[in-house]
């Protein structure tokens, strides 16, 4: 009887470590002078302060931010499109977007890779997805985990996870407590679907109308893997630059929102302070046409459709009323293109559509 080796479980160590040297060169590029080790430890270093010309960095209060979140069965989607660069990019902007709600500043994030098998040529793809995700948001990759778990997924299967940790100054956060009657809401436009509702969108695109990803779609110009694929907008350089431009950022910005699953009515009043209900009005902003086409397709009910997805609005600004215009123009100039959707008023926290 021959010996038992870890390849006869369905791991394969030579072609473990081919993957990790392909992650080193992605990891590498989202790096600064404040990321002190390198990669290959057991733990990754990140320096809070530091004084060098280009990256000066010094806090008086500072406080952690940290978020996690995955990408979900969208990445069914990549695996019948065979296109799996993309989706680290859903995986970082889930994460940073949501770090930004307390006007902190991502500062590094990390991975989980888990799969049937060691894959990486897959890997690499990944990997590649989540640093350009992480050079967009500017922060560093520092390190992750990739686990082959041959008896918990089938081929072809995968999942990920990904883990931001940022930073804001204690006398900075943005937490909707300031949140006023009379403030305006301002909606930054989605990329389309982002990276939430797609159980309900695979039900419709592929079960219910039998398309597939090569299926080219006249409306959206482009075909349906490309339209699903589409990356999650990330948020971070715009609303950095808000927190630059307004040094007294709680009297301008009042509250902050990632409009990720359940929409504006269920994202919206997690920044509304007791006694403070958000108005707002559709017919502000057009949807991307995604939305349309897939309520269409589904035959969806309007308010399911504003229930699951963002429609067209991926972040929101809580703005005083005074400052509306001038964070508007300032948004439009980072080319996030900003809508007035709605306004404060008093009543129980929460948001009713007009």
């Amino acid at each position: 009887m021959n010996q038992l080796t870890y390849r006869d479980a369905g791991l394969d160590l030579d072609l473990y470590e081919q993957s990790l040297a392909g992650m080193v060169p992605f990891l590498r590029r989202t790096h600064t002078p404040r990321v002190l080790d390198g990669f290959g430890g057991f733990a990754s270093l990140f320096s809070l302060d530091y004084n060098a010309r280009l990256f000066a960095r010094n806090y008086r209060h500072p406080v952690l931010v940290s978020s996690t979140d995955g990408v979900g069965s969208k990445l069914k989607v990549a695996a019948l499109a065979g296109k799996h660069d993309t989706v680290g990019i859903d995986l970082v902007a889930m994460s940073v977007n949501d770090c930004l709600c307390t006007g902190g500043e991502p500062l590094f994030f990390l991975d989980y890779l888990a799969m049937p098998k060691d894959d990486p040529i897959l890997t690499r793809e990944l990997i590649k997805g989540i640093s350009d995700g992480c050079m967009e948001a500017e922060c560093s990759l520092v390190g992750g985990e990739t686990a082959i778990l041959p008896d918990f997924y089938r081929p072809g299967d995968y999942d990920m996870a990904g883990f931001c940790v940022g930073i804001v100054e204690r006398d900075h956060i943005i937490n909707g407590r300031a949140v006023r009657p009379g403030d305006r809401v301002l909606g930054l436009a989605s990329s389309g679907l982002h990276s939430n509702g797609y159980s309900l969108v695979r039900k419709a695109v592929f079960d219910r109308a039998g398309l597939k990803v090569t299926d080219f779609v006249p409306e959206l110009g482009r075909t349906v893997g490309e339209e699903l694929l589409e990356p999650t907008r990330i948020y971070v350089r715009a609303i950095k630059n808000l927190l630059q431009h307004y040094p007294t950022k709680r009297r301008v910005l009042r509250g902050l929102a990632h409009i990720t699953g359940e929409g504006l009515e269920g994202n919206v009043p997690r920044v509304l302070p007791p006694g403070r209900r958000v108005f707002i009005k559709k017919g502000t902003w057009t949807p991307p046409p995604v939305f349309g086409w897939l309520q269409k397709l589904g035959d969806i009910d309007e308010s399911e459709m504003f229930r699951v997805f963002n429609m067209g609005i991926g972040f929101v600004v809580i703005v005083s009323q005074y400052y509306a215009d001038s964070v508007q123009r300032q948004l439009e100039h980072d080319r996030v293109p900003a809508f007035v959707i709605g306004e404060v008023r008093e009543g129980e926290p929460g948001v009713e559509f007009g």
